[in-house]
């Protein structure tokens, strides 16, 4: 008899990114930084990650951090978002490593 795997086991309960894709006001500064020096900012997300600095800004690193963290979404989202808005993106995604900081569970 085979079972059929529907949820992955880990130690994050299902849950959304903190804040939303938009949400620039929530972190101006953050917003700013990837505004004026985006490079910059994804070197900051994937040096927080101990990633290559080079995959900061990609899809990939955004499906990384998703399934980490057990953030709901798909392969399919992450790359529209990361190809629609690839600045949103990556201020949500260093947004919400900042939260999780403070939160203690990053």
């Amino acid at each position: 008899m085979a079972f059929t795997v529907t949820v992955q086991p880990g130690k994050y309960q299902p849950s959304e990114f903190q804040t939303s894709l938009c949400n620039v006001c929530s972190d101006c500064s953050t917003c700013c930084y990837g505004f004026w020096c985006f490079p910059c900012l994804g070197c900051s997300i994937a040096s927080a990650m101990d990633e290559c600095c080079m995959c900061g800004n990609t899809m990939a690193m955004r499906s990384v951090y998703r399934t980490k963290y057990n953030i709901k979404g798909s392969m399919c989202n992450d790359f529209m978002v990361s190809w629609c808005c690839q600045w949103c993106s990556s201020c949500q995604l260093m947004r919400d490593i900042d939260r999780r900081k403070e939160q203690g569970i990053f």
